[in-house]
């Protein structure tokens, strides 16, 4: 759960870094990609972790796919907040389908990705095993 949540924080500021100037195009451009790469340290500060302890209970491929329905859901939040773009029944399916993807991934288990940290090294804690 840590992992959902890290990746959503990590989406909102990002989302914030990449879309937010766009309502400020009398700023300079330089200005605008300064602020932005301020405001995108702290997706990385969080994304980071979030594929740390995600990656073990999630294939790399999973919390790709995973990070991928965040950021459109986080995108289509901001969109409609922020900008008052109100989500049409084509993006809705867009949407859906990319949930889709999440559903046909998140069963598959990659065999490199290692066991999660709290099985890693441990015996079958199993009595009279």
């Amino acid at each position: 759960m840590y992992t959902i949540l890290l990746l959503i924080a990590s989406n909102a500021f990002m989302t914030m870094a990449w879309y937010g100037h766009l309502k400020f195009q009398d700023k300079p451009l330089f200005l605008v990609i300064v602020l932005s790469w301020f405001i995108a340290l702290p997706e990385y500060a969080l994304q980071v972790p979030a594929n740390r302890l995600g990656y073990g209970h999630f294939s790399a491929t999973q919390l790709k796919i995973i990070q991928e329905v965040i950021s459109l859901g986080v995108f289509a939040v901001f969109a409609w907040l922020y900008f008052g773009e109100i989500p049409t029944w084509r993006s809705g399916i867009a949407f859906l389908l990319v949930v889709a993807a999440v559903a046909l991934i998140r069963g598959e288990r990659s065999p490199a990705a290692p066991p999660p940290p709290e099985i890693a090294g441990k015996k079958n804690s199993f009595p009279n095993s």
